[in-house]
C-alpha cells in the first residue's frame, strides 16, 4: 500500500515561503485563483512582495506550488482515514465515502481544489493544470491499489472456483472498478459542494454498494447464489 508523506495542515510559523504558501492556498481555495490577486496573497502572508518575487517569480508558479503542497497532504489524510476504517478492501472502499463526508461536514470544505483549479485554467499543459491532472492520477493509484485488493481478496462465502480465475482478468476488473470508484468520489464532492449537504458522501456510499454487488454477481456468481438464498430464508 502506498503511503503518502505530508507537511502538516497547520499554517507554518516561520519562512517567507511557507508563509505565501499558506496564504495562497487558502485564499485560492475559498476564492478562487483569478479572484485572488498577488497582493492579498502577500498582506496575508505577512512578508515582502520581494519575497514573493524572489521565490516564486510569478502568481502562476505560486499555485502550482501551493496545490503540490495540498496535494501531498490530501492524499496523505485521505490514504491514512481509508486505511482506519476498516481491516478489509471491501470496508476500506466504502470508508473512503466516510472519510469524505467529515471533510463535507467542515466548515473551511470548498469542493476538491484541483478540480476548482482545472475549472478556472484552459490550457491542458499550464503546470496548475498538470499539479490538478497529477492529483487525480495519484488518487485513482490509490483506489487502484485497494481495488486490487478488493478483486484479490475472496470473502468468506467465496471458493476458489467462483473468483475471476486469470490475473489479467482480475486485473481488467480491478482497474475499471478504481474508475468507477474515482468518478463516485468525485461526483460525491461535487454534489457536496452545490447542495451544501454532506449526506451526498452517504449517497455516493451506496452506490458504491450497489456497484460492489453487481461485481460479486457478475465476476463471483456462486457468492451471489449463496446470499441470494440466505435473504429467502430470512
Amino acid at each position: 500500500m502506498t503511503i503518502f508523506h505530508a507537511p502538516s495542515d497547520t499554517p507554518s510559523a516561520t519562512g517567507a515561503r511557507e508563509r505565501l504558501l499558506d496564504a495562497a492556498e487558502a485564499l485560492i481555495y475559498a476564492g478562487g485563483i483569478h479572484a485572488t490577486g498577488v497582493d492579498a496573497i502577500v498582506r496575508q502572508s505577512g512578508t515582502a512582495r520581494k519575497s514573493f518575487y524572489t521565490h516564486f517569480g510569478s502568481k502562476d508558479a505560486l499555485v502550482a506550488a501551493a496545490l503540490e503542497r495540498r496535494d501531498a497532504r490530501w492524499m496523505n489524510w485521505f490514504a491514512d482515514g481509508t486505511l482506519a476504517r476498516g481491516a478489509t478492501p471491501r470496508e476500506r472502499l466504502l470508508g473512503m465515502f466516510d472519510v469524505l463526508r467529515e471533510w463535507f461536514s467542515s466548515d473551511d470544505f470548498h469542493g476538491c481544489a484541483f478540480l476548482n483549479a482545472a475549472g478556472e485554467i484552459e490550457a491542458a499543459d499550464d503546470p496548475i493544470r498538470v499539479v490538478a491532472r497529477d492529483h487525480k492520477v495519484r488518487l485513482l493509484h490509490f483506489v487502484r491499489e485497494v481495488c486490487d485488493d478488493y478483486v484479490e481478496s475472496p470473502g468468506p462465502d467465496v471458493t476458489a472456483n467462483s473468483q475471476i480465475k486469470h490475473k489479467d482478468q482480475r486485473a481488467a476488473r480491478a482497474a475499471q472498478l478504481s474508475r468507477q470508484w474515482l468518478i463516485l468520489i468525485d461526483g460525491a464532492i461535487g454534489v457536496a459542494l452545490v447542495s451544501g449537504d454532506a449526506d451526498a458522501a452517504l449517497d455516493a456510499r451506496a452506490a458504491g454498494e450497489q456497484l460492489l454487488e453487481a461485481d460479486i454477481a457478475v465476476s463471483r456468481p456462486s457468492v451471489r447464489r449463496v446470499s441470494t438464498r440466505r435473504q429467502e430464508k430470512s
